[in-house]
C-alpha cells in the first residue's frame, strides 16, 4: 500500500511511526524539531490511519512491508526509526525483516512482548457515535467525554475527526478495520532471533508498558541496546515530555 506522509526537513531519512488511532501529524512539533537537528523527517500514515487508504489486510506484516515500498519510491537505502507503541512494533517488525535498511531505532513506550487486547473502552465509545447523526464536533466531544474519563484519550481521538462534506463527520483512521483485527495490535515480535539494528528503547516514567519482563525480553531479542526512561510521562511519553524525549533521542541518533 501506498502510505500518506509529510516531509520536512533535509538531511538524514528519520520515519516516524504513530500508534494506533494516531496520525503523522501527532508528531508535528518534534518533526520540526529533528528537521532543525539535520534530518529529512517522514511523518507517515500508517494503513488504516491518517489519510493513508483502509484495508482490512491489517497486521505487521503488511505495515512492515508498506514501510519497505516507501523506501523503495523515496529511493532511500537506510533511514532512521522512531516508533510510539503500534508504531513500534512495526518499526521491531520491520527492523527484524529488512535489518540492512535500518540504520538506528527508536522504540517509544512498547516491546517486544504480546500484549491483550485493552482498546475495548474506546471502541465501544467510538461505536456509541452516529456521526451520520451530528451537526458539531462539539456534540462529538460530548459523546466521548460521557464514555472516556481521560481527556487525552478525548483529544487524541478527535484529531481524526473531520468534516468528510459540508454537512457529514467521518473518522480518519478506518474503524471496521481495525477493530476486526485489534487482537493483532498487541502481537508479539514472532520468533526468537535476534535483531542486531543499535536500538534505543524509551519508557514513560509512569507507562506500565515496559516492566522487568519486557526489559529481559528486549535484551534476549536485541544485541545492541539501551533502555532509558523519560522522566515526568506516561504513555505518551513524546507528547507528555517532548523536551526529554527530543534530547534523548537525539543523543542516540547523533552519537
Amino acid at each position: 500500500m501506498k502510505l500518506h506522509f509529510k516531509k520536512i526537513g533535509e538531511g538524514k531519512p528519520l520515519l516516524i511511526l504513530h500508534g494506533l488511532f494516531g496520525l503523522g501529524d501527532n508528531w508535528a512539533t518534534l518533526s520540526k524539531a529533528f528537521a532543525l537537528n539535520g534530518f529529512c523527517v517522514y511523518q507517515i500514515d500508517q494503513r488504516n490511519h491518517g489519510r493513508s487508504e483502509h484495508s482490512f489486510d491489517f497486521n505487521y506484516a503488511f505495515m512492515a512491508n508498506d514501510l519497505k515500498l516507501l523506501m523503495e519510491d523515496e529511493k532511500l537505502e537506510t533511514a532512521d526509526l522512531i516508533g510510539h507503541s503500534m508504531g513500534g512494533k512495526t518499526a521491531m517488525f520491520f527492523a527484524r525483516e529488512y535489518p540492512k535498511l535500518v540504520n538506528k531505532m527508536i522504540v517509544a513506550d512498547i516491546s517486544p512482548s504480546y500484549y491483550p487486547q485493552h482498546h475495548h473502552a474506546v471502541l465501544s465509545a467510538l461505536h456509541s457515535m452516529d456521526l451520520s447523526q451530528l451537526t458539531s464536533r462539539r456534540q462529538a466531544e460530548e459523546i466521548l467525554r460521557n464514555a472516556l474519563n481521560d481527556e487525552g484519550t478525548i483529544q487524541f481521538l478527535l484529531k481524526n475527526l473531520y468534516w468528510k462534506t459540508d454537512t457529514q463527520l467521518d473518522w480518519r483512521f478506518g474503524l471496521q478495520e481495525i477493530e476486526d483485527n485489534i487482537e493483532m495490535v498487541g502481537e508479539a515480535l514472532p520468533g526468537d532471533d535476534v535483531i542486531a539494528v543499535p536500538t534505543l528503547f524509551l519508557k514513560g516514567e509512569r507507562s506500565g508498558y515496559i516492566q522487568f519482563e519486557q526489559e529481559e525480553l528486549i535484551h534476549k531479542r536485541f544485541s545492541n541496546v539501551e533502555i532509558k526512561t523519560v522522566p515526568n510521562a506516561g504513555h505518551w511519553l513524546h507528547a507528555e515530555n517532548p523536551k526529554a524525549f527530543l534530547e534523548m533521542s537525539l543523543a542516540f541518533l547523533k552519537k
